[in-house]
């Protein structure tokens, strides 16, 4: 008879699991960040001089934090209204959260210390009562030299861009050099949410640009659209097609007939044809509070129907799905589990908190075991990239180490090697992979 084996030590394990984790580097699958080539925010004086935001402003202007402190000084309060704020120049802006978040109250919120992590991983003193300091240190920073920095301090070997095609300022940069892209730090990916959000207007637009396209689906225009993204999946060079969808979004939609088709006549046949996911992010309501700009936006529950419905009906396409909805969490969990063409990622915007990343990665391990993504940072600074994965290795270092707790002490032989294959697993490869199945 064969004695089960014993159960590894769980302080054994937990070393391990931390040791597997912070050798292990990360392919972030999507971000707001952009390399130097698109310009960046310039120091002193922390001016937007591009895309690439970066620097203790931007952190702390990002839009979290402006929500958060008009919790705290409300609109119309000390006189400080909304439109008065956005009068305000960055550094004003900035000053007026560090003073109000960070100094007058306890910095307690996930934002707040995300802020604090980031500073610390720096080396800085993240109790300075003033935000100058900060600033002459960050305007000593090459920019360049400053990204490769924040990259070994996030181990994130790859930054997924999102490349809006309908964004006229960046459409125009890609235009005069298409080799604005090519920093092999970076990836891009095509952001086409017009296309399915709004087919008349994203149609107007492809005329205007010398495409021969109609608001009818004649076969012209499916011809046209396609070449309009083949053209820019090859100047980007792009790795995924991806679109932010709200939760009212479904397939087949009887009132979106122009949606319906252009998933099936563009779309699909695009992503077969070059061999790319399609990555939908669902569930955001824009502009519930527009005086908030970029951070009045809300969450709010989709159906799982449209992405199983998209599963089933195109088996050859991949599709890469994050959810801002806790509650649709559980359902997508089930829905990966009858497709394997679907490739569940990350915890989206509302969700980077860690109690939900906390309680959706142990969902995921006990539905999926290592088979999805469990994070991406979603960062729109730089900077962010560092504090997003430090917070995200720490959950992952407390939810794998009581899985593999468990799974030693129902006598599995578990092994370092186990645990650095799934590591490897869930910070790089399983995207690798679905990307080139």
């Amino acid at each position: 008879m064969i004695l089960p084996a014993q159960p590894m030590d769980r302080a054994k394990i937990a070393r391990h699991v931390e040791d597997a984790l912070a050798q292990q580097p990360v392919t972030d699958l999507h971000t707001h960040c952009y390399t130097p080539a698109f310009g960046a925010t310039r120091y002193p004086g922390a001016e937007r001089g591009g895309l690439l935001l970066w620097g203790i402003d931007e952190l702390v202007t990002y839009h979290y934090l402006v929500a958060e402190v008009f919790r705290i000084v409300p609109d119309g309060r000390d006189g400080m209204s909304y439109q008065k704020f956005w009068r305000m120049s960055r550094t004003e802006q900035a000053d007026h959260i560090w003073k109000h978040l960070f100094v007058e109250r306890t910095p307690i919120s996930e934002a707040c210390r995300g802020v604090l992590t980031t500073l610390t991983r720096l080396g800085l003193d993240p109790n300075e009562s003033t935000l100058e300091p900060y600033r002459r240190w960050f305007a000593q920073q090459n920019i360049d030299q400053y990204i490769d920095k924040v990259m070994e301090l996030a181990n994130v070997d790859s930054i997924t861009m999102t490349n809006p095609v309908f964004d006229d300022e960046e459409r125009a940069m890609w235009l005069k050099d298409a080799a604005i892209g090519d920093d092999p730090r970076f990836e891009a990916v095509l952001r086409i949410d017009p296309l399915l959000r709004n087919w008349k207007e994203a149609a107007g637009k492809l005329a205007q640009w010398g495409y021969d396209v109609t608001n009818e689906f004649t076969q012209r225009t499916i011809d046209q659209t396609r070449k309009f993204l083949f053209d820019w999946i090859d100047r980007q060079k792009a790795i995924y097609i991806a679109m932010s969808l709200p939760p009212s979004f479904t397939y087949p939609d009887p009132h979106q007939v122009d949606a319906n088709q252009f998933i099936e006549k563009v779309l699909m046949p695009v992503c077969r044809e070059r061999n790319l996911p399609w990555a939908m992010m669902i569930g955001s309501r824009l502009g519930v509070n527009p005086q908030l700009g970029d951070a009045g936006d809300m969450v709010g529950r989709a159906s799982i129907e449209a992405v199983t419905n998209l599963c089933c009906a195109f088996p050859e396409n991949r599709f890469l799905v994050t959810m801002l909805s806790r509650e649709n969490q559980h359902e997508l969990c089930v829905a990966a589990r009858k497709f394997g063409n679907l490739m569940v990622f990350g915890c989206w915007w509302f969700l980077n908190n860690p109690v939900i990343i906390e309680e959706m990665t142990r969902m995921r391990l006990e539905l999926l075991g290592t088979s999805f993504i469990p994070q991406h940072s979603d960062a729109r600074i730089l900077d962010q990239l560092i504090y997003k994965w430090d917070h995200t290795r720490r959950i992952l270092t407390r939810v794998l180490t009581d899985k593999y707790t468990d799974l030693s002490e129902a006598g599995f032989r578990l092994t370092p090697e186990h645990i650095r294959k799934d590591v490897a697993l869930l910070l790089r490869e399983n995207f690798r992979n679905f990307l080139a199945p």
